[in-house]
């Protein structure tokens, strides 16, 4: 179970970092997922490391059928979340309706296939690392970490469900650090970083 604990916090924080390289690398304004109110970390990179890593055997010594694994598992994993999100929270982390290839703007064909790259770093280069430093992590910080983990996600949980607004997870922003600094541009339709209580998108494949 502490082994668990460990890989869903290292692949959330490793998915927050890659989450803030991306918009530096091409601008992407909002798209920055900050998915808890507290700590820095997206929790739909860990439950989609999980699951492609509990995929991986099927298509062990096999890379293009582990590639196409891995495309299946982070996708439905990818879908299930934003589901969850819109439907129990009202709220919405993205929205891939200005991608082509998109169903209800919760997936695309384009992401698809880099999480199927991602899947394919995960399995054979990132994780063998992580298994060999998760025996230096000391095994009573696991329950501490475990109530912070579960403390945050409960105030994440209140706040959204209070303000219906992924954009008040960004709480830092008005400290006097982060004032000076410009606002992120806005998207054409509604901001993947914005997302309030609005109407559905209509559903089909763009």
């Amino acid at each position: 179970m502490e082994r668990l604990l460990w890989l869903f916090l290292c692949y959330s924080l490793l998915g927050f970092f890659l989450e803030v390289t991306f918009v530096r690398l091409t601008g992407a304004g909002d798209r920055a997922r900050k998915e808890l109110l507290f700590l820095p970390l997206c929790p739909v990179y860990g439950l989609g490391a999980a699951a492609v890593l509990s995929a991986a055997p099927l298509a062990q010594g096999r890379p293009l059928l582990l590639y196409l694994v891995g495309c299946a598992a982070a996708t439905v994993v990818e879908y299930v979340y934003d589901l969850c999100c819109d439907r129990l929270l009202h709220v919405r982390f993205w929205d891939y309706h200005h991608l082509p290839a998109n169903l209800n703007g919760r997936i695309c064909l384009p992401f698809s296939l880099c999480w199927g790259a991602l899947a394919l770093l995960v399995v054979q280069r990132i994780h063998p690392g992580l298994e060999t430093l998760l025996p230096l992590f000391p095994r009573w910080a696991a329950v501490p970490a475990a109530l912070i983990l579960a403390v945050d996600l409960a105030f994440t949980l209140m706040v959204l469900r209070r303000t219906g607004n992924v954009g008040s997870l960004r709480w830092y922003r008005r400290l006097p650090l982060f004032k000076g600094a410009a606002a992120p541009p806005a998207s054409p339709e509604w901001s993947s970083g914005e997302a309030t209580r609005r109407p559905s998108p209509p559903t089909g494949i763009g």
